[in-house]
């Protein structure tokens, strides 16, 4: 089995990171819920940081807004890849790429306009006491009353997928995410049938809240990325344009209700520094 840690991971994956963003209508709503709210909440201009930014998705689509943003990731291969995409859309001026760790920002305090951490690089944090270290770091490095985004994965979410693709091989599994979130190396060994994703720690809402909170946030607004539409990228790619918009706007509705946000893959928290 590979090791499981995030650098190789996202190593291996390379393009598959760009590609997930855009390639179903699940994914979609991902990016869509999470730029509806970036468009609301940013500065008019300014500096932004994209921690754990990966191929650079999110980058991209702020410098096209007209940010300067930082993307720091700490997978090389992801950095290459977004360098190469913003180059191709001539926003390599704009976009400043790095390897670097979430949990040891080396930016000044106070250095953004806005902070973006998104699609869950804090959920590859397993060990509590260094993801408080990753999100005091983007309170640190945030400006006084900055916007700061950050989104990880579902608790929920993961046991559905389990339910609903490998219950022959990973049913043990099962009680410990739901007991404490916990998906590592020791556990896939253990429990499952050793073959396993990047080490995840996956979340429910109050505790993502309180995290945030004890960091020094201002939690204004959790929403569940895709919601009632979690896990039916299947299902949702089978059906015609107007059943996806209903669905669409189904999420849309329902996505700053509690329930939704706890059930979601993805959630995000929309934070004052």
């Amino acid at each position: 089995m590979s090791d499981m840690t995030p650098r190789s991971y996202y190593d291996e994956f390379a393009e598959g990171e760009w590609e997930r963003l855009d390639r179903d209508p699940v994914t979609r709503m991902e990016f869509e819920n999470t730029v509806a709210y970036l468009d609301r909440r940013l500065p008019d201009s300014g500096r932004v940081l994209d921690a754990g930014g990966a191929a650079g998705r999110y980058s991209i689509w702020l410098a096209e807004r007209g940010y300067d943003v930082t993307l720091v990731d700490l997978s090389p291969k992801q950095v290459e890849l977004a360098r190469e995409k913003a180059a191709e859309r001539g926003l390599d001026a704009r976009i400043a790429a790095e390897t670097g760790d979430v949990r040891d920002l080396r930016f000044d305090d106070d250095a953004f306009d806005a902070v973006c951490c998104l699609g869950g690089p804090l959920s590859h944090v397993v060990d509590d006491a260094e993801r408080r270290e990753a999100v005091g770091e983007l309170r640190r490095v945030a400006a006084p009353d900055a916007p700061v985004f950050v989104s990880v994965i579902g608790r929920f979410a993961a046991i559905v997928d389990i339910l609903k693709f490998n219950l022959d091989a990973s049913h043990g599994l099962l009680a410990p995410i739901a007991e404490d979130g916990k998906y590592t190396r020791a556990r896939v060994e253990e429990y499952g049938d050793g073959e396993g994703w990047a080490e995840c720690h996956f979340f429910r809402a109050d505790e993502f809240e309180s995290e945030l909170e004890a960091a020094g946030f201002e939690v204004e607004r959790l929403v569940g990325l895709e919601g009632v539409a979690n896990r039916m990228k299947t299902e949702l790619a089978e059906v015609d344009e107007d059943a996806v918009e209903s669905v669409r706007d189904l999420v849309r509705m329902l996505r700053e209700d509690r329930t939704a946000v706890d059930f979601s893959e993805h959630m995000l928290a929309v934070c004052r520094a």
